[in-house]
């Protein structure tokens, strides 16, 4: 299936003026890939800019590792083709592509130092000793570890193990970097720290970073642009906005965040069109049952019973029934008016703007 191509939001402008142009950092045609009956890709047609953050969103078995390897050469296609930098590289080993990988598993050589760890791949490509350590300090300087060299990995936290792991990738300047859920070892803390030093670390280089993950939230804080997989399949491609916002199907709108689904015929009494629509929970609004009065043109209201309350912190996520028993999620912030004890059984009226109920495609 065909994807458009659209240049990351957040590019400067001279890297995305004749975008539709450039030759993409990765072009993927036609990619199939086949473990005997099972098709892991079944036709992916998709192009990542240079210097774009890209992401694989999907859940375990939907085809988002095997394009990764397909894309580094661990695994061949097939069918369809893989270019690099207008370069078909279909066919090529993965030490002719001009990409390096990172593993969930940082693969660290235990025996090294954090230093020689780092100038490794310089060493196999036959770089001096003087030089390699030097382009090897520089990295680690990048990577906020230029005090660690003389450390084993075992010395370090698992932040700076996967700093480390970075540093090893960057420092053979890679026109690619694919990163294989890189984060998911770390604890929540440190995982999200570690997506603000990504981030940034990828601006300042430069570099084209594929990164591949389970975690919508992970998808959502790093990306310029995101695929969401199912099946072997591109669901939908957009940016973190237009996939949280603009859901093409009731599989994204369910993947990516939250979602309360109104089935087809739900929307025609609420909404007058046949066609199933997504309402992203902070959408809803809740106040007394008492307040309840006739809808405006642009707005439903609905009476519900608050089933159960779920502190989060910044809110609640409040979980409510209908009259005519239909199912709703709302999340209320902790200045509202459901955040200051247990709402079990209250009855509430439920609003939200006919416009933010957003038309979903039907189901193939």
């Amino acid at each position: 299936m065909t994807q458009a191509t659209t240049p990351p939001a957040d590019l400067p402008a001279e890297a995305t003026a004749g975008a539709e142009d450039a030759v993409p950092a990765i072009r993927l045609r036609g990619l199939v890939k086949h473990f005997g009956d099972v098709a892991a890709v079944d036709g992916v047609d998709l192009d990542i800019a240079d210097g774009e953050f890209f992401s694989m969103l999907g859940p375990s078995g939907s085809g988002k590792t095997t394009v990764l390897r397909l894309i580094a050469g661990f695994e061949s296609a097939t069918a369809g083709t893989v270019e690099l930098g207008g370069t078909d590289v279909t066919k090529a080993a993965p030490f002719e592509r001009d990409v390096h990988t990172v593993f969930q598993d940082y693969a660290l050589f235990p025996h090294m130092s954090v230093l020689d760890n780092v100038a490794y791949g310089l060493r196999v490509r036959g770089m001096g000793r003087s030089q390699r350590r030097e382009r090897a300090q520089q990295a680690l300087e990048t990577v906020r570890l230029g005090h660690l060299g003389s450390r084993r990995p075992s010395q370090l936290s698992g932040g700076q193990r996967q700093r480390v792991a970075l540093a090893r990738a960057i420092v053979l300047q890679p026109r690619v970097l694919l990163l294989d859920e890189p984060l998911g070892a770390l604890d929540l803390k440190l995982r999200e720290q570690m997506q603000v030093e990504l981030k940034q670390l990828q601006r300042e280089l430069g570099i084209t970073f594929v990164f591949v993950t389970h975690d919508q939230e992970e998808a959502l804080t790093l990306s310029d642009r995101i695929a969401v997989f199912d099946a072997g399949r591109i669901q939908q491609l957009g940016t973190p906005q237009e996939i949280y916002e603009q859901p093409a199907s009731a599989y994204v709108a369910g993947f990516v965040g939250t979602t309360n689904l109104l089935d087809a015929a739900t929307s025609q009494r609420l909404l007058g069109v046949d066609a199933e629509h997504a309402v992203r929970p902070e959408r809803l609004r809740l106040s007394p049952a008492a307040e309840m009065e006739k809808a405006g043109p642009g707005e439903v209201r609905l009476s519900a019973v608050v089933t159960e309350t779920i502190y989060l912190g910044v809110g609640n996520r409040v979980h409510l029934r209908t009259d005519d028993g239909l199912e709703l999620v709302a999340l209320e912030q902790s200045t509202g008016s459901l955040d200051d004890s247990d709402h079990r059984g209250d009855h509430v009226t439920v609003r939200f703007a006919r416009a933010d109920a957003v038309a979903l495609a039907a189901a193939p």
